[in-house]
């Protein structure tokens, strides 16, 4: 390595992104390393991990957000932490609350909104100490909205952007920000994993209508993180064009498409 190389190296600040295998956290682990961080690369699918470490010169970790070992052992080799984002989570079925099963919903808190809670308290001494710390989850519309079959979902969501909020409060005054990136439709494996790898299921979805990719949503996290350490950008709400509200979609749709 040049003397150029490692001064580049030592400088670089460093990005931690779970549920960086796939979809948004993927995307926004290419986007913060083309922006020159050094970038940690936590999930659970190692294959993919290290397929995405070798395209973008990351370093993968094989964490499970839901297990506080696992995350523990994790913060504890990162070394350093300038930015988090939070991108694991997902949903699981959409029961009505009266079929709902207690196991998909406590799945979906632990993945969503405890995930995001055990993460940023490991890093946050590395964020403090950096200066400049920035912690940013990718929530959804469901932290503000509900729809009938999200109730398992929003509620976790909805808990999620609640802790994410009163952390704001709890650093006012500390060298970190946090921000919040709240999606509508976006289309990665968040609906084949929702019903469960059924991918003619999945493809309904988005029937009709162009929703978000991973990279829309990445780009938005990869400007809220650039700009200057005093502006702080609490919240952003990103739908496509023909998404309204949760429920609320314009399908342009043929016959066949209909039946």
């Amino acid at each position: 390595m040049s003397p150029e190389n490692g001064e580049a190296a030592a400088a670089a600040r460093t990005a931690v992104i779970t549920g960086a295998s796939s979809g948004i956290g993927a995307a926004t682990a290419r986007a913060l390393a083309a922006d020159g961080f050094r970038t940690v690369l936590a999930a659970r699918r190692q294959d993919r991990l290290e397929a995405l470490a070798a395209e973008i010169g990351g370093e993968p970790v094989v964490v499970d957000v839901t297990d506080p070992d696992s995350v523990a052992a994790f913060a504890a080799g990162v070394g350093a932490c300038d930015v988090v984002v939070h991108c694991a989570g997902g949903a699981l079925g959409l029961e009505p609350l009266a079929e709902s099963d207690e196991e998909r919903w406590r799945w979906m808190y632990e993945a969503n909104a405890l995930g995001m809670v055990r993460v940023t308290k490991a890093l946050l001494p590395l964020l403090l100490a950096s200066g400049d710390g920035h912690v940013v989850a990718v929530t959804s519309i469901a932290g503000f909205e509900t729809y009938r079959g999200g109730s398992g979902y929003a509620a976790a969501k909805h808990a999620q952007r609640a802790a994410l909020q009163t952390l704001r409060l709890e650093l006012l005054g500390q060298p970190v920000r946090i921000t919040d990136v709240a999606p509508g439709m976006v289309e990665t494996e968040f609906s084949l994993v929702r019903f469960d790898g059924d991918r003619e299921a999945a493809e309904r979805v988005y029937a009709g209508m162009t929703p978000l990719t991973g990279e829309d949503v990445a780009e938005c996290i990869r400007w809220a993180v650039g700009l200057p350490s005093h502006v702080n950008v609490d919240e952003i709400v990103v739908r496509p064009r023909d998404q309204a509200r949760a429920t609320e979609v314009s399908r342009h749709l043929d016959e066949d498409d209909r039946a």
